[in-house]
C-alpha cells in the first residue's frame, strides 16, 4: 500500500511541476516564429523592391515625355544610367530598361517609332512594328484625343530571394509606365548624338 501511495504522490508532483511548460512551448512555437520573422522580410524586401521599379518605370516615362521634338541617344543613356541609382541600396544588375515612343493611329493601333534598350539583355522593340495596347483601355484614348504619341517605359528586374527559406525561386518584376508627351507631337530619337 505505501508503494501505491508513494507512486501516486510521485504522479501528483509531476502533474503539478510546471517549471519546463515554458521551454517546451516555446521549442514547439521557435520554428513558426522563425519562419514568420524570415516571411515578413522576404515580403517587406520584395515589396520595397517592386516599388523601386514602379519609380524607375515611371521616372525614365517621364523624363522622356518631358522633350521638346526630338532626344539625342546620349541623353537617353544619361537618364538610362540615373535610372538605375533610383534602385539603390539593392544592386541594379539584371536590370532591364526599354523606352519606346509609341504612334497611335485613329483605330487605336500602336505601332513603334522608335526603341532604345539598357541593361544586360534588354532588347529594344523593332521600329515599326506593332505594340500590344488594348484600344479601349483609357491611355490608348487619351493619346489618341491628344497627339497620337505615346512614350511607354517597360523595366523588368529579377529579384532573388534573401535566405530561399521562404521564398525559393527568383521574381522578375515588370512594371510598365505610359506618358503622353508634354509637348503633344513626336519626339524624334537622333542616334549616334
Amino acid at each position: 500500500m505505501l508503494g501505491l501511495h508513494l507512486m501516486l504522490a510521485r504522479l501528483k508532483q509531476f502533474r503539478d511541476d510546471v517549471a519546463g511548460v515554458a521551454a517546451v512551448e516555446f521549442a514547439l512555437i521557435l520554428p513558426l516564429l522563425i519562419a514568420l520573422y524570415l516571411g515578413t522580410v522576404e515580403a517587406a524586401t520584395m515589396y520595397s523592391a517592386d516599388r523601386k521599379v514602379a519609380v524607375v518605370a515611371s521616372t525614365m516615362a517621364d523624363l522622356v515625355s518631358r522633350e521638346k521634338d526630338s532626344i539625342k541617344e546620349s541623353t537617353l543613356t544619361k537618364y538610362f544610367k540615373a535610372a538605375t541609382n533610383i534602385m539603390q541600396p539593392y544592386s541594379d544588375s539584371g536590370l532591364q530598361q526599354v523606352v519606346s515612343l509609341l504612334s497611335i493611329n485613329s483605330t487605336g493601333t500602336a505601332t513603334v517609332k522608335w526603341s532604345k534598350a539598357y541593361g544586360t539583355g534588354a532588347t529594344a522593340r523593332a521600329a515599326d512594328s506593332t505594340y500590344t495596347l488594348p484600344a479601349t483601355s483609357q491611355i490608348n484614348i487619351l493619346a489618341r484625343e491628344a497627339s497620337g504619341w505615346l512614350v511607354a517605359a517597360e523595366i523588368t528586374y529579377p529579384r532573388s530571394p534573401i535566405t530561399g527559406f521562404i521564398f525559393s525561386n527568383t521574381v522578375n518584376l515588370l512594371h510598365v509606365e505610359y506618358y503622353l508627351p508634354r509637348f503633344e507631337s513626336e519626339i524624334s530619337l537622333l542616334t549616334g548624338q
